[in-house]
């Protein structure tokens, strides 16, 4: 009897304590994007990102129309007969492999623009992170969530506008 009343005591300290330490939670969430969409840093990267692009872009527009006239021409030589089969098939080796350097080419321009997205917003990303973690040590917020993951949060647990004064950007 003795031993179920030292577990019961035993339980329930552990409840209340438990509680307790539930209730000393705080949260909080952020509107990140919209955090992000305001500041100049953001909207100079996405300038430079579009203007790299453009540039890959044009570049690439290029090589695809000089290769597009290249199979025209090709095309041409073959109808008229001008190539024995020999040259035919060398010929079209030769545009095969263009084919294949010119998606080589693509994807590298995607990958470039990727890295250089990364180049230009980790730093501001860091700069976020670093100031929401800024307003949860100052206000005492366990947690802070993005707006995006909630389904519910009362406009008063916003802590948007303490966390654009914290940005160091």
């Amino acid at each position: 009897m003795k031993n179920v009343m030292k577990i019961s005591a035993l339980a329930l300290a552990l409840f209340a304590f438990a509680f307790t330490a539930q209730a000393q939670q705080q949260f909080a969430y952020v509107d990140a994007q919209a955090i992000l969409a305001e500041l100049p840093a953001v909207k100079q990267a996405d300038a430079n990102l579009e203007a790299l692009q453009a540039q890959l872009e044009k570049r690439l527009t290029a090589s695809i129309e000089q290769f597009q006239k290249d199979v025209a021409e090709f095309q041409q030589k073959v109808e008229r007969g001008e190539l024995a089969p020999v040259q035919q098939q060398e010929e079209q080796a030769k545009l095969e492999q263009r084919q294949q350097e010119l998606a080589a080419e693509e994807q590298g321009m995607v990958q470039q623009i990727q890295e250089k997205r990364t180049e230009l917003l980790q730093p501001i990303y860091d700069g976020l992170n670093e100031a929401i973690k800024a307003v949860a040590e100052e206000q005492g917020f366990t947690f802070i969530f993005d707006k995006q993951v909630l389904l519910f949060g009362e406009d008063s647990m916003d802590v948007s506008e303490a966390v654009k004064a914290k940005i160091s950007l």
